[in-house]
């Protein structure tokens, strides 16, 4: 018997289904591990912003020493105040060392109820009477001649 064109026709149906059918398994392939990828950078964020949050970042020794401060000054230098036993040490730091700039008393840390007033109080208030303050305008502890 011949081979009728409809058996023809059956026979390349049936061969583009297949071929369609491995595109679509190798498109759910690619698109779970596209998902699995996404799922592991989405751990790797949230676990470096709770190490960021809740890391040891300002206490260290034992608790003896803590960084009270620190600004930009150039492209590798840094001035950094850290506080160790009650003494605040003022270092630069920049080019592969650290250079002692200054030492003074750490002053004494407010009580509780000053930081409780002061989160109740306007942002812009304190602001201003810190500028007073600097400015020697008048601020608390100055007297104006």
């Amino acid at each position: 018997m011949k081979d009728t064109p409809s058996s023809e026709a059956q026979a390349t149906g049936l061969e583009s289904l297949a071929v369609g059918g491995d595109a679509l398994v190798g498109m759910a392939t690619l698109g779970k591990t596209a998902a699995a990828l996404g799922l592991v950078i989405a751990i790797i964020l949230v676990c470096t912003a709770l190490l960021k949050r809740w890391g040891p970042q300002r206490r260290a020794a034992g608790g003896h020493l803590q960084i009270v401060g620190s600004t930009v000054l150039g492209s590798r230098e840094r001035l950094v105040i850290v506080e160790v036993e009650g003494t605040w040490l003022i270092l630069g730091v920049g080019g592969g060392q650290i250079n002692k700039l200054h030492e003074l008393a750490a002053p004494e840390r407010p009580s509780e109820p000053e930081i409780a007033e002061l989160q109740g109080e306007r942002f812009a208030t304190r602001f201003a009477r810190a500028l007073k303050h600097n400015a020697g305008l008048g601020g608390p502890g100055r007297g104006t001649s």
